[in-house]
């Protein structure tokens, strides 16, 4: 699972906020785990563990959203089963407490993949889920942060500290899977970008660009420069390295996050699982929150 990749500097984190965020992940990465060690699917788990985060508001996602230019909190999820090849997707949602949930809804009780806006959101009324007022969605950090980005109109790529509107941080969230039963999934969720116009979407909800899974070769959550990540397709184009040119995980991990994504000028990471259950968590920024664990390794914790 990730909880963002970027200008994440260990000179810049006291350890109380260190501490905040490592028990964060590792209550996330224990509430997927527990569901796997019951048997449970792969698809429940990354769902599970991407509510966990989207409820957290030290993550851009759920409750702790970005502010738009406009002062609301827009929502993209997306999340996709590797068994069948089904996924949901949303963007542009407002007042959804769980977006992913949503998404996984789409998934499941449409013939769609992908709906955006108020029809989503209508969607969402129908089926029964969670809605919560502007107010649950009000983090003062993150609208200090709107604040002082109208004031230097600059569109800010997630939680940046306030002392450096420059500072890049993607605060994208996601998890993937691999379950007793051979089968991968993949989910993100993510508030977007700080002072965002326009209806901007990046690559979060997009299937094979922010989110892939597929039982034949790995699942992918991406965080990152969304625009980058949906020109090249990342989250598709490792599953087709393994596929088509019989990379290993690794070796297509490392060249679309380390060169293909690096001579385009795209910053992020991603978090990858294949279907033997081996792991990667690359990124090409200085850090990324990111944890991992498996049922013969020990849980596996970073974030520079």
């Amino acid at each position: 699972m990730h909880g963002g990749a970027g200008t994440i500097l260990k000179a810049q984190m006291n350890s109380e906020k260190e501490s905040l965020y490592t028990n964060a992940l590792k209550e996330a990465v224990l509430v997927g785990e527990a569901i796997l060690l019951n048997d449970g699917y792969a698809v429940d788990a990354v769902e599970a563990v991407v509510k966990q985060l989207e409820d957290n508001p030290l993550f851009n996602a759920g409750k702790g959203s970005v502010f738009t230019h406009e002062g609301k909190n827009e929502m993209d999820a997306s999340i996709m089963d590797g068994r069948t090849l089904k996924a949901g997707a949303v963007s542009s949602v407002m007042h959804i407490r769980n977006p992913v949930t949503l998404a996984r809804a789409v998934m499941e009780h449409t013939e769609h993949v992908f709906l955006s806006g108020s029809g989503a959101v209508d969607f969402a009324r129908s089926m029964g889920l969670k809605l919560e007022p502007d107010e649950y969605f009000f983090v003062q950090y993150r609208y200090d942060q709107l604040k002082k980005a109208r004031e230097s109109d600059t569109i800010v790529l997630d939680h940046t500290a306030i002392k450096d509107i420059d500072e890049k941080k993607f605060g994208t969230v996601g998890a993937v899977a691999l379950d007793v039963y051979g089968n991968l999934a993949a989910a993100t969720s993510t508030g977007g970008m700080t002072n965002k116009k326009h209806g901007r979407i990046g690559d979060s909800p997009i299937i094979g660009a922010g989110t892939y899974a597929n039982n034949n070769t790995c699942a992918i959550s991406c965080t990152g420069h969304g625009e980058f990540f949906i020109r090249s397709v990342v989250a598709y184009d490792i599953s087709c390295l393994m596929e088509y040119k019989g990379l290993s995980l690794k070796a297509a991990c490392d060249y679309v996050v380390k060169d293909k994504l690096v001579k385009l000028g795209g910053e992020g990471g991603l978090i990858a699982i294949d279907k033997e259950g081996n792991i990667q968590m690359p990124y090409n920024t200085e850090g990324m929150y990111r944890a991992s664990k498996t049922n013969n390794e020990d849980l596996v914790i970073g974030i520079y």
